[in-house]
């Protein structure tokens, strides 16, 4: 059993399926995917789900069950199949490996992994229920949020005190860690930025950089959405990228550049470095004599650039990627004192909570306080 993946004709957008052995497609999980795609569901987040099912579909013929017969109870074993599944596919972490096997080395799937692949069974049987398929309740069951419901500073919505509507969580769940956020230093962004031949790749990390742009943003920018007289480009939501590269949020926003740098590097490489007589309206397109000349840059192009001036550099870890230049320029922005709300809107984060991570790394009212208690000033 395996994912397939294909390309529709029309749109040109990539389609997932879960197929067996014989290479039938399972209808339900069909379904499903098609479900999603219809709902306005990316690429990526259909191929993560196919997988996700693909595990589960895997752990339900071991055991010779259908999917009628999983129940709450069995959903105790597919997390324990969960945390015991080998990956043995190519992985893009650079981290450690987690777990040995006599003197093999293996890796295991990550806590945040699990937990997705547990809310896409869980999404897969409501819409079994929806559908008619499923006459029975989800079995991955949810419960009350005693713990986020008592947090003070939680974000509630608007009149939410009147809403019947109360946080939830699923009952079979792994604990995650909530990290903090790695910026780069000053001394690694200057060694990077130094290191760039190409205007074209100094303009691209500039804007992820002073602007907290993300990398499918940049890819996805075009002629028209940069405001040179404003000194500020705007971030539309496309899905038409050539080389498959998507902007993500569905929000639109402007995004203002005010430091002297970084438009001047975009302008100098439009002027001088992109291909003239292009009929691309993308910024950044691929230069050289080759036969991919004039073709919009990929995705996988922009990761391998970075990469390979990190490993010159002596700097590769596995946090240092190109979107860390986004973290860096959010991290900056806070401990500059920006507000948070303020913050949310300049990164495009549909929701506070994706922001609040960087209120994690340096909180000044938390610094202040600390030196007060010490009976020092804020100076020292």
């Amino acid at each position: 059993m395996h994912v397939q993946r294909t390309r529709d004709r029309l749109s040109d957008t990539p389609s997932y399926d879960l197929v067996d052995d014989a290479g039938q497609s399972i209808p339900q999980v069909l379904a499903f995917l098609r479900h999603l795609g219809a709902r306005g569901y990316s690429p990526n987040t259909l191929s993560a789900y196919a997988h996700d099912l693909l595990h589960f579909t895997t752990f339900l013929r071991e055991h010779g069950w259908e999917y009628a017969d999983f129940t709450p109870v069995r959903s105790l074993d597919l997390l324990q199949y969960l945390r015991q599944f080998q990956s043995r596919g190519h992985t893009r972490s650079l981290g450690p490996v987690l777990a040995t096997d006599g003197d093999r080395t293996v890796k295991r799937l990550s806590p945040a992994t699990i937990n997705r692949a547990l809310a896409a069974v869980s999404s897969f049987y409501e819409y079994l229920i929806i559908s008619g398929q499923c006459a029975n309740e989800n079995p991955l069951r949810k419960e009350f949020d005693y713990e986020t419901s008592n947090v003070v500073n939680r974000r509630r919505p608007f009149i939410s005190s009147v809403s019947r509507q109360k946080p939830m969580r699923r009952i079979v769940r792994v604990r995650t860690v909530h990290r903090v956020p790695r910026p780069m230093t000053h001394e690694q962004i200057g060694k990077l930025l130094t290191s760039l031949k190409l205007w074209r790749d100094k303009a691209m990390m500039v804007l992820m950089l002073e602007g907290g742009l993300r990398p499918g943003e940049v890819l996805n920018l075009q002629l028209e959405d940069i405001q040179y007289g404003r000194r500020r480009v705007v971030i539309r939501y496309r899905t038409d990228h050539p080389r498959g590269s998507r902007t993500k949020s569905r929000t639109e926003r402007v995004v203002d550049l005010l430091t002297p740098e970084t438009l001047p590097t975009v302008s100098t490489y439009v002027i001088q470095e992109r291909p003239q007589g292009a009929d691309s309206p993308f910024v950044f397109l691929v230069g050289g004599r080759g036969k991919e000349r004039n073709r919009p840059l990929s995705y996988g192009a922009l990761v391998k650039t970075f990469v390979r001036h990190c490993e010159r550099l002596n700097m590769r870890a596995p946090w240092i990627t190109p979107h860390a230049l986004r973290h860096t320029h959010a991290t900056r922005m806070w401990e500059g004192g920006m507000r948070e709300l303020t913050l949310q809107k300049r990164l495009g984060h549909a929701s506070p909570e994706s922001t609040c991570i960087y209120t994690r790394v340096s909180d000044a009212t938390v610094v202040a306080e600390y030196l007060r208690a010490l009976g020092k000033s804020e100076t020292v």
